[in-house]
């Protein structure tokens, strides 16, 4: 029996249903092979070519063992992991740790978990890609490089669990300079000026000012305008020119990983992460009624817009049956990708174009619904004919009949309306100007129009809008920075590190993440600049095609970056930055400095400012919630506490550690205004069971509540 290895233990029942007897496809769950994470320093041998130390980690070390049971009985190994860069890594370190053979063909990759995918991947198997293992190897070795040696730096200066991280860095850097941005606008005063007319049939239009005699003009301040509304009084309004055509629309081009974390962020308010995670879902496998595990999408970390002929003529076919042949072009669509794209993948497309949404819908929950339902739209979109639109556009001509001859305010108005719908019959384009339009209401050159109202308005500039996931990975993209397999983890990272907040869509940075900005800008800017990380990136994909070698890119980067870090610490010796929010405004007992908030292994707690000199720390006090309930053990208060995991339990005021006081505690809410009717004592509720209870000792009233009375009782 042959063995097929993959990562997920979905993907890899879909795959079984394919292959059938004669296989044994099994999961690695992942990476099974890293560099350490606990007590193994850099693990990596800088004097030796920058030669890394992998481990197996602990929790997977059970996994490999069965795993290399398996490889034993098999017949034959065939490694199936991602089709990317992190996909050839994995398959590499397997190898590696069950010793198979480097020259023989053990490698297959599957673009899409179905029948045909899976045939054909298996029908190509070939030996593992190393310079694609060397390029996931470098990118896993230089952010280790910079994260090991670079955020001890930032966390001794600022704070202690601070990070700093090659790509991370630059993400947070962008978010910090657009809120400077922010902060330093002007915002600038202009106005506008719209007449609302209407043609001889009475048909009202608006046209808005567009200049005057000179030419275009721009509306700045009040007096301005107020200028031009006495030009107009009693003016007489003449159609000057009408210009009808046509334009056509095209459809936007299927999903490429960050276009489909944009669009998923716009349409239906997914982060980065629960995207990805949905997609991966779609890809590896969902169990279809009556049709078992079946992939459901091409892989979706690509940045290809490249199109397989199959799916194509899928595509076509499914349209013309649906909608009609005149709403399939005269020849498929082709995209070109941007330049720069590594084209190892199609662009993110369904598996099978007929399968619509509609059809699959029991089968799927609710996130992947919408998530297939956008991809397959967009797919389905991008074969479709243009959209048609008939378009008109008129000069109004405004003048008094005594002002000179060549005088005149213009004003324009445009309109259209869909001639034929095309692709929008299916799918919106994001900027959502294809929904249809007005059309202005019959006009003629020559004709005289009549101005019902003027309306003058005064605006301001805006600042420019603070990043969303969704344009901050687009941003990222246009840079060069990152790749499509690392966007989602970034989004992350910086908000999971407390580098910024997330408010509605919008990301703010938090005061950790302007000053560690501001520290990495000022003592490694290197790391922090988009045109040297991107070089990066680029340099990485060149030890994809082979042109180079990880070592030799190290080696540029790590001197520099070693002997940087050197000057930052000799300068930066005695200096610690202090931010606002680890202020406070007590006075240490013992030497009269200011006390501050530290963050150490067990959470926050106050130290003196002038430490080491002075050594006083202690816990800070949670702030103190009454309920309002006498204990029954005591009498005393009983307060909402929190313990270290977040849970909300209660317990009295008067508890003193070892003992010394009343040690009354539970997890269940009292209930303020409401005693036992048996003993008097306070009432609490416990959720399981929905019960009232009194927890006197040796009462045991206990009484069945709704879980509505409860919560009409506390509101």
């Amino acid at each position: 029996m042959d063995l097929v290895i993959v990562e997920s233990p979905a993907k890899a029942k879909t795959i079984q249903k394919y292959l059938g007897a004669g296989y044994e496809v099994a999961a690695s769950y992942g990476h099974v092979r890293d560099l350490p994470v606990k007590g193994g320093g850099l693990a990596i041998d800088v004097k030796k070519g920058f030669l890394p130390k992998y481990v197996i980690p602990e929790d997977k070390e059970k996994r490999v063992d069965e795993l290399k049971k398996l490889v034993k009985k098999a017949d034959k190994v065939y490694l199936a992991t991602d089709p990317d860069r992190e996909g050839e890594a994995i398959a590499w370190h397997l190898a590696q740790i069950f010793s198979l053979p480097e020259n023989e063909p053990t490698r297959v990759t599957f673009n899409e978990i179905t029948k045909s995918g899976v045939s054909a991947g298996m029908e190509a198997p070939r030996t593992i890609d190393m310079d694609l293992v060397n390029a996931q190897q470098g990118r896993r070795l230089l952010d280790r490089i910079v994260g090991y040696k670079l955020s001890p730096f930032v966390a001794s200066k600022i704070r202690r669990g601070l990070s700093a991280g090659r790509v991370q860095s630059i993400a947070v850097r962008m978010i910090v300079d657009r809120e400077e941005q922010i902060r330093a606008f002007v915002p600038q005063e202009y106005w506008s000026l719209d007449a609302k007319l209407a043609n001889s049939g009475k048909k009202l239009f608006i046209a808005s000012f567009a200049g005057d005699e000179t030419g275009k003009v721009k509306l700045k301040d009040k007096p301005q305008t107020d200028k031009y509304l006495e030009r107009l009084d009693g003016a007489e309004y003449t159609v000057r020119s009408v210009k009808k055509g046509t334009r056509k629309k095209s459809p936007a081009p299927p999903f490429t990983t960050s276009t489909l974390q944009q669009e998923a962020s716009a349409k239906l308010g997914f982060q980065s992460q629960r995207t990805m995670r949905v997609a991966q879902e779609l890809y590896e496998g969902v169990n279809l009624h009556g049709q078992g595990s079946t992939g459901l999408i091409t892989y979706m970390r690509t940045d290809s817009l490249r199109i397989s002929q199959e799916a194509l003529e899928g595509a076509a076919a499914f349209i013309r049956a649906e909608y009609g042949g005149k709403y399939v072009p005269s020849k498929p669509r082709v995209f070109r990708s941007r330049s720069g794209a590594q084209d190892g993948h199609e662009a993110i497309r369904p598996t099978n174009p007929a399968r619509s949404p509609e059809s699959i819908k029991t089968s799927l929950s609710a996130d992947q619904l919408k998530l297939y339902t956008l991809i397959w739209k967009r797919f389905i979109a991008s074969q479709m004919a243009e959209c048609v639109q008939n378009t008109i556009k008129a000069e109004i001509c405004a003048a008094k009949p005594e002002d000179a001859a060549g005088k005149y305010v213009l004003f324009n108005a445009s309109g259209y309306d869909v001639k034929f719908d095309g692709f929008t019959k299916l799918y919106v384009l994001p900027q959502g100007d294809d929904e249809g339009g007005k059309m202005l209401p019959p006009l003629t050159e020559g004709e005289r129009v009549k101005c019902r109202e003027l309306l003058p308005a005064q605006h301001f500039t805006e600042p420019p809008a603070r990043y969303t996931e969704a344009t901050l990975i687009k941003a990222l993209e246009e840079n060069g920075i990152g790749r499509p397999s690392t966007y989602a983890s970034i989004m992350s990272t910086i908000q999971k590190r407390g580098y910024v907040t997330r408010q509605s869509k919008a990301l703010s940075p938090t005061e950790a993440g302007e000053v560690s900005t501001r520290l990495l800008k000022e003592r490694f800017p290197k790391i922090v600049d988009t045109k040297f990380t991107a070089g990066m990136e680029r340099e990485l994909d060149d030890i994809a095609l082979g042109k180079e070698s990880y070592p030799n890119m190290l080696q540029g980067f790590y001197g520099d970056f070693m002997d940087t870090l050197a000057k930052a610490k000799a300068d930066m010796k005695d200096v610690k930055i202090l931010l606002e929010e680890d202020k406070t405004d007590q006075v240490c007992e013992l030497c009269g400095k200011p006390m501050i908030i530290k963050h150490g292994r067990f959470g926050r707690f106050l130290s003196c400012s002038a430490y080491p000199e002075c050594s006083n720390a202690k816990p800070i006090k949670p702030p103190r919630v009454e309920t309002g309930v006498p204990c029954p053990k005591c009498g005393g208060m009983l307060l909402q506490r929190t313990s270290k995991k977040g849970r909300v339990f209660f317990g009295c005021e008067n508890w003193k550690p070892r003992n010394e006081g009343c040690d009354f505690v539970t997890w269940n809410e009292p209930l303020p205004g409401e005693v036992c009717p048996e003993c008097g004592k306070a009432l609490f509720f416990q959720k399981k069971g929905s019960l009232a209870l009194c927890l006197n000792e040796g009462c045991g009233y206990a009484e069945k509540r709704a879980k509505e009375t409860k919560t009409k009782k506390r509101a």
